[in-house]
C-alpha cells in the first residue's frame, strides 16, 4: 500500500471549498471530489513528513504479503493508535484516492497548496501555538475527539479533594518552588540534571514568587502555557525529549456526601512522540508514572486539605512542605 497514490489536500483548501459551497448554487445536491495540487504515493508522503519534522530519511521496505490485519497490528505496536482504529485505516490505504471529477475546482477555483507546503504551514502554526484547537486540549489530533485515536500518549489520574477549587489551586501555584513536587523530589532533580547534561534548561530556574505563577513563567523544566484560576493549570515541558510533553491539572467543583465543598482534580500527562526515539522514550519512562504521578496527586490532596482546615497564613509567609 505504500506505493498507492493519493491526492492530499490542505485543511485551509477544504475550508475554502466548504464556505464557497454556501455561495455557489451549482454545488447544491452534488457530490464533489476535492484534492490538492500534488499526487503522491504514501511512501513519498511519509518521506516528506519525516523531512519536514527533521527526522531524516526513513527506510521503507514494501512487503507484498502484509494484510491490512497484520498492518494494523504493526501500526498499533509502533504508534499509540489502537488496532481497532488502525485496521480500517490500513484497509483504506490500498485504494487509490485521486480526483476523477474536477467539478469542485472549476466551480470554486482557488490556489491549491502542495503536500510539502501544507505540512510546513501546519507545523509552523503549531510551533507558534497558533492553532485554534491544540493537540493538548482537543485530543490526539486537532479537531479529533479522544476516541478517534491518534499520535498522543496519555496518562490521566483523578482524585477527590475535600477543599474548594481555590484552595487546591493555591497549592498548584506552589509546585516546583520550595514546596517541590511532594514525592520523589530526588527523581525530579535527577531528571533535571540529566536534561542539563543533555543541553536542556535543567531543573534550577528560579520562581519570581514562591506562592504565585503567571502565564509564561518557568517552573523547573516546565513552562506555564495556560492559567485559569480555580479551573486549570497547564505546563509544557522544555526539557530535551524526543517529542512534546504537557502536564495538565483540571479542577471541577464537587460536593461531598456531607455537603461540604470539594474539588475533583484531574491530572493528565500527554506526550506526542517524535519518531521511534519518542516511542522508546515513552515506554522507558512509563513505569515511573505510577509512583511519581500518584505521589504528586496525593501530595496536592493532602496539602489542600491541610490548608482548608488551617488558619490563613500571614501575607508574605511561605509554606514549605517537606519531601
Amino acid at each position: 500500500w505504500v506505493r498507492t497514490e493519493s491526492q492530499p489536500i490542505s485543511i485551509r483548501n477544504v475550508l475554502y471549498y466548504l464556505v464557497q459551497c454556501l455561495a455557489v448554487p451549482q454545488t447544491a445536491g452534488r457530490t464533489l471530489e476535492v484534492g490538492g495540487s500534488d499526487i503522491v504515493t504514501y511512501q513519498t508522503l511519509l518521506q516528506i513528513m519525516a523531512e519536514e519534522r527533521g527526522l531524516g530519511r526513513r527506510i521503507i521496505i514494501p512487503v507484498p504479503v502484509l494484510t491490512p490485519f497484520l498492518s494494523s497490528l504493526w501500526i498499533h505496536l509502533v504508534t499509540p493508535v489502537s488496532a481497532r482504529m488502525a485496521r480500517p485505516l490500513a484497509e483504506g490505504l490500498r485504494n487509490r484516492v485521486v480526483v476523477q471529477d474536477d467539478t469542485a475546482a472549476r466551480l470554486m477555483p482557488q490556489q491549491l497548496l502542495g503536500v510539502r507546503e501544507s505540512i510546513r504551514i501546519a507545523l509552523d502554526a503549531e510551533a507558534r501555538s497558533d492553532v485554534e484547537s491544540t493537540w493538548s486540549a482537543a485530543g490526539p489530533v486537532p479537531g479529533d475527539p479522544d476516541w478517534a485515536g491518534g499520535d498522543v500518549f496519555k496518562d490521566s489520574r483523578v482524585t477527590l479533594i475535600a477543599a474548594t477549587p481555590e484552595r487546591v489551586f493555591d497549592v498548584l501555584m506552589r509546585l516546583g518552588g520550595r514546596q517541590g513536587w511532594f514525592h520523589y523530589n530526588r527523581l525530579w532533580r535527577l531528571r533535571g540534571l540529566l536534561d542539563r547534561l543533555a543541553g536542556g534548561p535543567g531543573w534550577k530556574r528560579g520562581r519570581r514568587d514562591p506562592a504565585r505563577l503567571s502565564w509564561g513563567e518557568a517552573v523547573g523544566f516546565w513552562r506555564v502555557t495556560e492559567l485559569d484560576r480555580g479551573r486549570r493549570l497547564t505546563l509544557r515541558a522544555e526539557m530535551r525529549v524526543p517529542g512534546d510533553a504537557i502536564l495538565d491539572f483540571e479542577l471541577s467543583p464537587e460536593e461531598s456526601r456531607d455537603g461540604t465543598p470539594s474539588t475533583l482534580l484531574t491530572q493528565t500527562a500527554r506526550f506526542r512522540p517524535r519518531g521511534l526515539a519518542g516511542l522508546l522514550y515513552w515506554y522507558a519512562v512509563a513505569p515511573f508514572h505510577g509512583p511519581v504521578f500518584d505521589g504528586l496527586l496525593k501530595g496536592i490532596r493532602d496539602a489542600s486539605v491541610a490548608a482548608a482546615v488551617a488558619p490563613p497564613l500571614p501575607v508574605g509567609l511561605d509554606l514549605r512542605i517537606g519531601e
